[in-house]
């Protein structure tokens, strides 16, 4: 869909394969934290006790598939090849490659492909992984993670049957500035499921967002239509409602399409 953030973010590991750069050990830090303190422990560990065979470990690789278990060779010959001090390297860094590169690589291609097809020729599409930063891409899929400008969140905003000048979206308005930023982020994602905006901030959007009247009565809560950016206010009587019922919206309605008690 055009200009419309897909709110994922790339890990690390992924994101160096699709640039076709070499997988480490720090890259899977955070992709898998448990693998990554085991493959530290084997290299820290006291050599005496790795070449003791402590910890019973050859270059193989242990697999689950539908229930069942099967056992992968790292190189040829590695179900006969023991971990010591000297191989314990070449051993983590086998075993990163098939885990992170090899077992996935057919998936990851297809992947690519299809990505290099929209982004721009194909045979382009490596060079671009490797001009961008990740935070850089991360940034164009997702949104920007800086402060939201309530100044340009409201700039940015029509009405149908309310005034700018109406009590109702005075409240409206007024709750929404005293919000903390993780609720305004919430009660944006309610009405259009952006989390995080555009790096040119609301005008980066496809269209305007709209607030609605409603004929719904005050018991209700707002509800919303993100295909449409549009959010139906009910005719609240009171700053004090208003409040409440937003509240509860980012509270317990946090990405939901339609929101009402």
């Amino acid at each position: 869909m055009h200009k419309v953030k897909v709110g994922i973010a790339f890990d690390r590991v992924f994101f160096l394969q699709l640039a076709e750069e070499k997988i480490s050990l720090e890259d899977i830090r955070c992709a898998d934290p448990v693998m990554y303190k085991s493959c530290k422990d084997i290299l820290e560990m006291d050599a005496d006790a790795v070449d003791s065979d402590a910890m019973g470990l050859t270059f193989v690789r242990e697999i689950k598939e539908f229930g069942s278990r099967k056992t992968v060779e790292l190189c040829p010959g590695g179900i006969n090849i023991v971990v010591n001090s000297k191989n314990r390297d070449l051993y983590v860094h086998l075993l990163i490659q098939h885990i992170f590169v090899k077992s996935i690589s057919a998936k990851v291609a297809y992947f690519a492909r299809g990505f290099g097809d929209i982004l721009c020729k194909r045979r382009l599409a490596k060079n671009f992984f490797q001009g961008i930063e990740l935070k850089g891409l991360d940034c164009v899929l997702s949104g920007s993670d800086k402060p939201i400008c309530f100044k340009d969140w409201k700039a940015h905003t029509k009405y149908e049957d309310y005034r700018e000048n109406d009590e109702q979206i005075c409240w409206f308005w007024e709750v929404v500035e005293d919000m903390s930023m993780e609720q305004q982020r919430e009660l944006l994602f309610f009405w259009t499921s952006v989390k995080y905006l555009p790096v040119n901030g609301f005008s980066g959007l496809p269209c305007p967002l709209t607030i609605y009247k409603t004929s719904c009565s005050d018991d209700h809560l707002p509800s919303s239509h993100t295909c449409f950016y549009r959010l139906s206010l009910p005719h609240y009587p009171s700053l004090a409602m208003t409040q409440q019922r937003l509240s509860l919206i980012c509270q317990t309605h946090a990405g939901c399409s339609f929101g009402f008690v």
